[in-house]
């Protein structure tokens, strides 16, 4: 109703508000395998409601010139977390990827980073002017997830390139694949370079021994992670960390005055500090509950033949990685005639869970300390149903390439987005430099960036993806059919 009490505004097809139909999907029994990591579990969500909905008034102290009671709570981040100083986002992590890695560098600096780093690091390099330098992490081919980035390659970067001025990782992965980076972060700072690690879906680590260390802990200077993602706190809610004193941290402060909202949440900002009091006083009894929930799902899920887990307790590390985090469960389609997807919908659509995320033979369920036991045991029954009665492979899966092709680079991405094109068709844009990003989503990691030239490799790897169901992303939004480039 508008305020003279007439209807106005849209819906969908079927006439329902988004409103309408976030009310009847939460009241109903699809069990959430997915971010956020409350799980909509009411126990630690309770009191989170629009009547602590305020702005700075006094008393409440400000997001950006914290004084009193928001200092306070990022005190409290810095002491549960073993950082120097730590900050709040409210933008979520993508906000504090752009400040530090703007307050790391100068413009026309060169940045080393992993090729499989989220699309928020690839806007800052272009937003920053810098020059990247890849590192292209190897592709499992058993799943076709991409694995953790070796120190020796970062070792040997560094050596080849006095230039570099900062060295970008991701750990861990949207997949759960973790990075040595405490050894890492001991190769950069013996060149003086700061190491940032884009730690999104980690911020549960460290508070057990039954998963990796935290980034922070490991040794980065600047870390970014996402409470939400893992942990019992709202949508957006996340923390950057400064140690060591490489980094500057009052010009990522002021770098985050820029990039977040002048007027932040305080049912946000709530959230977090609440997260953080419930991982002080809580976080042991929690992890330990949270740890026997997923000990019986693996036992319970260890009789499936056709279907399988990559990560399982009796196989830690996993071969070919160097750590997991347990929480995140890749279920492997490849011995089957299921695809990722056709995993995800059956799971969906007969047994009432929704996955994170499907990739062409995986599928992936996002657990955290908020998920119940029934939650697991739903989830480990549809699992040995669907894999007693799924049909096996016969013969070897045709995937995708083994790994990812690296383009040749014919521009930085600063000078590529400034430039004007037209729209090609993909199959006649060998030879042409894209002016655009494209990447799956999830996870939103770019397939091509601009200025790199498409070749045939990347034209059928993007080609084979459109075939098998995954859903991909252009900046232009004219993709499967155009590319835009010069």
């Amino acid at each position: 109703m508008s305020i003279s009490g007439e209807k106005t505004g849209m819906a969908d097809s079927n006439g329902k508000t988004l409103f309408d139909k976030l009310a009847e999907y939460t009241s109903g029994d699809v069990y959430p395998m997915h971010m956020p990591g409350h799980k909509r579990n009411g126990d630690f969500l309770r009191g989170l409601t629009a009547g602590l909905d305020i702005s700075e008034i006094d008393g409440f102290d400000d997001l950006h010139r914290p004084r009193d009671v928001l200092r306070e709570t990022s005190g409290l981040a810095a002491r549960v977390y073993g950082s120097g100083r730590a900050f709040l986002l409210v933008n979520g992590s993508t906000a504090g990827v752009l400040a530090a890695i703007g307050g790391l560098t100068n413009r026309g600096d060169k940045a080393l980073m992993a090729r499989n780093c989220h699309m928020s690091v690839y806007n800052a390099i272009a937003l920053f002017g810098l020059r990247p330098v890849y590192i292209m992490p190897q592709t499992d081919p058993s799943t076709g997830i991409t694995r953790d980035v070796p120190p020796r390659a970062v070792e040997d970067a560094l050596r080849n390139d006095s230039d570099i001025k900062l060295v970008v990782l991701t750990s861990p992965t949207y997949e759960g694949v973790v990075s040595d980076v405490t050894a890492i972060a001991e190769i950069a700072h013996t060149r003086g370079v700061p190491l940032f690690v884009d730690s999104a879906h980690g911020a549960h680590f460290g508070f057990s021994q039954g998963f990796p260390v935290g980034a922070v802990a490991a040794g980065a200077d600047v870390t970014v992670m996402s409470l939400h993602k893992t942990l019992p706190a709202l949508t957006q809610c996340s923390l950057l960390h400064v140690g060591g004193d490489i980094a500057d941290a009052d010009e990522i402060k002021r770098l985050l005055s820029v990039f977040q909202t002048s007027s932040p949440s305080y049912v946000l900002m709530a959230s977090i500090d609440k997260c953080l009091r419930i991982l002080d006083s809580d976080g042991d009894s929690l992890f330990r509950e949270y740890e026997r929930n997923l000990l019986s799902f693996y036992n319970a899920a260890a009789p499936m033949r056709n279907l399988r887990l990559l990560w399982n307790p009796a196989n830690d590390p996993v071969a070919g990685f160097f750590a997991f985090d347990q929480g995140k469960l890749v279920i492997d389609t490849g011995k089957t005639t299921l695809t990722g997807n056709g995993l995800m919908d059956l799971v969906r659509e007969k047994y009432n869970v929704e996955l994170e995320m499907a990739g062409v033979r995986h599928a992936l369920a996002m657990t955290s300390l908020c998920d119940t036991p029934e939650g697991f045991r739903r989830l480990a029954d549809a699992l040995l149903e669907i894999d007693g009665v799924v049909a096996a492979r016969d013969g070897s899966f045709a995937g995708l390439p083994a790994d990812l092709p690296m383009p040749d680079i014919s521009a930085m991405p600063s000078e590529a987005l400034k430039l004007k094109g037209r729209h090609i068709p993909l199959e006649d844009s060998a030879g042409f430099m894209s002016l655009e990003y494209v990447c799956a989503r999830p996870p939103g990691v770019p397939i091509i960036v601009p200025g790199e030239i498409m070749g045939d490799e990347t034209i059928s790897y993007i080609a084979e993806m459109r075939r098998r169901g995954i859903c991909l992303d252009s900046t232009t939004g004219k993709l499967p059919k155009f590319i835009y480039a010069l």
